[in-house]
């Protein structure tokens, strides 16, 4: 084995939408733990520079929001002339809309899609080029137990998860002869701050989840962090066109 140190990311920059908190945030501190240097890209600014500074010297940050697809180009354009190279894709913006179906208005189900499908799209796209140019690269999106198990009140989210399963088969068939891999990890529920909110004072909810989670526990976003820092790694050198599922098991618990 020529690679001595397979699940190293030395040497290997990141760029990683969505990580100035939550599941974001946790693979940046993954994959820096592993020798990464990290750009935090997220639309708040003030949360993106604090949470590069509480990771150090191998972090950075970079406002950025998806949905803004025609900018996308330059910035990815400065990105790479600053750093020199982006070795690492992660799709993780997003945004969220809870409504039933009858209430969801289609701008709002669109504007759901614009970030998680169109954005992630539209940057991939722009980077593309340069991965090609190196003859490597690795992209990777943060699906959801949505992207396989019906949910209710979340039709834009559900749909747009969806569409990952979707955009990680074509990337694949398309990129692989590139030397770029395409794979996605679809978080159960995990201890956050989002999670914690959603379950307060909800014990029947709380009990449901793990009910159906061999486990019996809440995952960590760390769980997620080293799982990117996995498929991001050459230890998944072989690995594209899937959607690791980190879940305890819930998808398939009974």
């Amino acid at each position: 084995m020529e690679n001595t140190l397979p699940f190293s990311l030395r040497g290997k920059t990141a760029l990683i939408t969505g990580a100035a908190s939550g599941l974001g945030y946790a693979m940046a501190h993954c994959m820096i733990a592993s020798g990464a240097q990290v750009i935090i890209a997220d639309r708040d600014s003030v949360k993106a520079q604090d949470a590069a500074a509480s990771l150090g010297e191998q972090a950075y940050w970079v406002p950025m929001d998806v949905s803004q697809i025609d900018i996308l180009p330059e910035i990815v354009q400065v990105l790479v002339e600053r750093f020199g190279q982006i070795d690492i894709l992660v799709n993780n913006a997003g945004n969220h809309c809870k409504k039933p179906i009858e209430e969801m208005s289609v701008d709002e189900f669109s504007a759901v899609l614009d970030v998680h499908v169109v954005g992630a799209f539209a940057l991939t796209k722009a980077l593309v080029p340069h991965m090609k140019q190196r003859g490597s690269g690795c992209v990777l999106f943060t699906a959801s137990m949505t992207s396989f198990l019906g949910q209710p009140l979340v039709s834009g989210y559900a749909a747009a998860k969806s569409a990952y399963l979707g955009l990680i088969r074509g990337m694949t068939t398309e990129l692989a002869g590139a030397g770029i891999r395409v794979n996605g990890i679809a978080p159960g529920w995990i201890d956050t701050p989002m999670l914690r909110k959603a379950i307060e004072g909800d014990d029947e909810r709380r009990n449901k989840i793990l009910g159906r989670t061999p486990m019996k526990c809440f995952g960590k976003p760390e769980d997620i962090g080293w799982a990117s820092v996995y498929l991001a790694s050459d230890a998944a050198s072989f690995i594209s066109g899937q959607v690791l599922v980190v879940d305890g098991g819930a998808l398939i618990g009974f």
